[in-house]
Formats: C-alpha cells, sequence, structure tokens
C-alpha cells in the first residue's frame, strides 16, 4: 500500500516508460514536450497532441502529471511558451515544472500550479519566500547538506510560509540519478565546445568523456587515469532515505528522462518499497541490500551519495559509460498474445532464446514486462532453444502485446 504523505515523482521520457514508473508505483510523473525542456535533446520528447492520452493515462491510474519547461527562454519563444501552458491546462495537467520567470508568471497567472525546478538553485529561506509567489513545491539545490534542507522546512513550518495555494510549501529533492558537475546543472561547457546549450536542453555530455593533458612546451601527454574528472557517479540515496523522510522532505524525485524503461521501473519500484518499508518498519539493512541490488541492475554509472550528508567534492566514474550489473541484449517481437492461455508468441529475429534466460518485454501500452523462461514451445512441441527465424510461445504472468519487443537480460562480467 502507498504511503499518502511522501510522493514518489519519476522520470518519463516515452510511452514505455510511462507505464513502468505507473507499474513501479509512482505517485507522480514528469516529462516533456517540444524543446523547451532541459532534456529535449536526451529523451524521445512528446509532443502537444500527446498531452490528452498521457493525462487519461495517469488520471486512470490516479498519477499526477507534471510537464517540464525548464530552459531559458527568449522573447520569440514567449507565444509558444504560452501556447505550451494553455494546452497543458486545457488537458488537465497537475503542475507545470518551471524556472524562468515568463513561465511562472504565465502560468501563475492563468491558475495552474507550478513547480520550482532546479535551474532556480535554491539554497535558502529567502529563495523560498521569492518564490512561494509563484509556487507550492519547490526542489532544493542538490549542493545542499540535508541538514540545511531540514533547516528550510522547519523555518517554512515556523513561519508558515505558503504558496499560491493557501497551503504549506513543499520540499522536493533529487534522491537518484545522474548528477552533473556544474553547480544545478549550470553547464556551458557543451556549449562552448559544440554549440549546444545545456541550459536549452541540448547537452552532448563533453563531461563525460575522458581527456589527456597536453605540455605544449615538450609535447609530453598524459592521460586522466582510473576516474572521468567531470563525471560525478550518479546519486543513491536509499541508504539512507529515512534520514531524508525524517527531515520532511515530501516529494522525492528520481532523475532518467533520457534513461530506459526498465530503469525507470525498477527505481521507482525500489523507492516505492523503500518508503512504504520506512513508515511499516521494515525498513531493515537486509532490504536495503536487496534494493541496492536492483539498482545496480540498471543504467548507472557507479553510485555515491551526493552532497547531503555533507560530502564538498563529488565522486568520479571510474569509466565511460553504464556500470549495470545486467545488459539487455534484443531477441525479438511478440506477434501475437492468448489472453486464455497466458502465452505469447514470439518471433526471433537476432539471437536465440533459451530455458531459464531472464527476459523483459516492453512496449508503449505494456511498459515493462519481467520474467524468465520456464517453457518453449515450437509448433506446439516442446523446445529447449528458439532460434533467429523461428516462431515460438512462451508462458508469461501479465499482458503482453503484438510488437512488444523482447529482450534477454545478461550479466555483465
Amino acid at each position: 500500500m502507498k504511503n499518502n504523505s511522501v510522493e514518489i515523482m519519476s522520470p518519463v521520457g516515452s510511452y514505455e516508460s510511462l507505464m513502468a514508473a505507473i507499474q513501479g508505483g509512482a505517485d507522480a510523473v514528469y516529462f516533456g514536450v517540444g524543446k523547451l525542456n532541459m532534456r529535449a535533446r536526451s529523451s524521445v520528447n512528446f509532443s502537444l497532441d500527446d498531452l490528452e492520452k498521457i493525462t487519461a493515462i495517469c488520471r486512470e491510474n490516479k498519477v499526477r502529471s507534471y510537464l517540464t519547461l525548464n530552459t531559458v527562454v527568449f522573447d520569440e519563444e514567449l507565444s509558444e511558451i504560452q501556447s505550451i501552458v494553455d494546452a497543458a491546462q486545457k488537458h488537465g495537467i497537475s503542475a507545470i515544472i518551471a524556472s524562468d520567470i515568463s513561465v511562472l508568471e504565465y502560468t501563475r497567472s492563468i491558475g495552474m500550479e507550478v513547480h520550482i525546478s532546479t535551474q532556480c538553485n535554491i539554497t535558502n529561506l529567502a529563495a523560498v519566500k521569492f518564490y512561494s509567489r509563484f509556487a507550492d513545491v519547490m526542489v532544493t539545490a542538490r549542493e545542499l547538506k540535508l541538514e540545511q534542507v531540514a533547516s528550510i522546512i522547519r523555518q517554512i513550518e515556523e513561519q508558515k510560509i505558503c504558496g499560491p495555494s493557501g497551503k504549506l510549501v513543499k520540499i522536493e529533492i533529487f534522491i537518484h540519478g545522474a548528477l552533473c558537475m556544474a553547480v544545478s546543472g549550470k553547464c556551458y561547457l557543451s556549449l562552448d565546445n559544440f554549440n549546444h546549450s545545456a541550459n536549452r536542453g541540448a547537452c552532448l555530455q563533453p563531461c563525460r568523456r575522458g581527456y589527456t593533458v597536453k605540455d605544449k612546451e615538450t609535447e609530453l601527454e598524459l592521460e586522466v587515469d582510473h576516474e572521468y574528472i567531470m563525471s560525478p557517479k550518479d546519486l543513491k540515496t536509499v541508504d539512507f532515505l529515512d534520514k531524508i523522510i525524517n527531515a520532511g522532505v515530501t516529494v522525492l524525485k528520481i532523475e532518467g528522462r533520457g534513461r530506459s524503461p526498465e530503469y525507470v521501473k525498477t527505481a521507482t519500484r525500489v523507492y516505492r518499497q523503500a518508503v512504504d518499508a520506512i513508515f511499516d518498519g521494515t525498513y531493515t539493512q537486509e532490504n536495503i541490500d536487496h534494493w541496492n541490488a536492483a539498482l545496480s541492475s540498471v543504467y548507472n554509472r557507479s553510485f555515491w551519495d551526493g552532497y547531503y550528508l555533507g560530502r564538498k567534492l563529488g565522486e568520479w566514474s571510474g569509466k565511460y559509460g553504464s556500470q549495470a550489473t545486467l545488459r539487455k541484449e534484443y531477441v525479438g517481437k511478440v506477434t501475437n498474445y492468448y489472453a486464455n492461455l497466458n502465452v505469447a508468441e514470439i518471433r526471433i529475429e537476432a539471437q536465440p532464446l533459451n530455458i531459464g534466460d531472464t527476459i523483459n518485454i516492453s512496449g508503449t501500452t505494456t511498459g515493462v514486462y519481467e520474467g524468465s523462461i520456464s517453457e518453449i514451445r515450437i509448433d506446439l512441441n516442446p523446445a529447449k532453444e528458439a532460434i533467429k527465424g523461428e516462431l515460438c510461445s512462451i508462458p508469461v504472468t501479465a499482458l503482453v502485446r503484438r510488437n512488444d519487443k523482447l529482450y534477454k537480460l545478461i550479466e555483465n562480467v
């Protein structure tokens, strides 16, 4: 059962991820449309035409929907911003996540709920008071220590600082996912090197790469080895989530609109379970170890606890790309599903499928189905393996759909 006092907010960059977030137990999802959001390049962003469908799915599953409009905005884009906000209101989007004053003012002028983006870098109570004229929910800067966040929350309660709704301002923090070397993501490295601005949602992530240092006089080159010194490890807070809850934080945000549906489902499920465990008394080291293993299985750049516990410098990635303990490899597509038998028919297109394989099946409506292969049949006859070009059937425990993609999960060694 969900705990209603704490909100899990999950990232959505596709319909597959939307369904995966819901399956994982999200209370809210956040996403972008078009180019005026901070993941305009790295995720498969929705269009305005998707808003009606997204909000219908969210209403059906009792999940709040937040639209990100959190980039720098120029004069020539003001009418576009207003059109997007108008469409969001028309289709029942729950709130707009924003940082630019133009977006904050227009959204409030038409009576929509506003949440303050991390781009505003809120680090003190004065900033909370300023933004409270616009917003009911604010994310504090990721560079704050948890005790500083707790102090801000105490002062909000003591001074009764309310947003436009008349309710006390809620504080949100990031609890999991990628971190940036720059303060609250305000980086110009991509713009300087490649003319693609991170502050316009188009970061090419040069910070994630390896570099050499060259002595101009001697031509001597030194490789910066063992650490990617501009690429922080990913944030992970499940080990001290109880401290975050005790600090008074009520909105927990998972980063990752550019990541896979299985990442979204796994991260959402882990933090959903962890929050519920804190409230029902089962937040134990044994469970924490289990959650850590699950989080390690999906995309990550290794983990650290961010700045919340007093760290002043980041921990840097030891190698390029993901350090997930599992990787997925494409096998084939679902060609049919037999509901009366709980059986999926699969066309093998890439590599063999074997008894005992761990799999996931993903699709725009299916989200992410997870399971293992207990039986394979080819032409109704039992088989140990199905190879490329064959049509086989496998038992599944949930509804999957035609054209869903099947992957098998393989341990990274």
